[in-house]
């Protein structure tokens, strides 16, 4: 990987594990916000998809 890709693929990672939390919490709550779940789960998913295509850019 190119080292100038890292600290954005770090960034990336971060924001990724920070989402999967939200996305616990908002699970747990007694009546969890579908909207919410769905917004946090796209968020998730462009994540992972552009850390991918930075993993693929080596």
């Amino acid at each position: 990987m190119s080292i100038t890709h890292q600290p954005r693929l770090n960034s990336l990672q971060d924001r990724h594990a920070s989402l999967d939390r939200q996305l616990a919490q908002e699970g747990q709550r007694p009546a969890p916000d579908a909207g919410t779940i769905t917004r946090l789960k796209r968020e998730k998913l462009r994540l992972k998809e552009e850390m991918e295509r930075l993993r693929a850019a080596r």
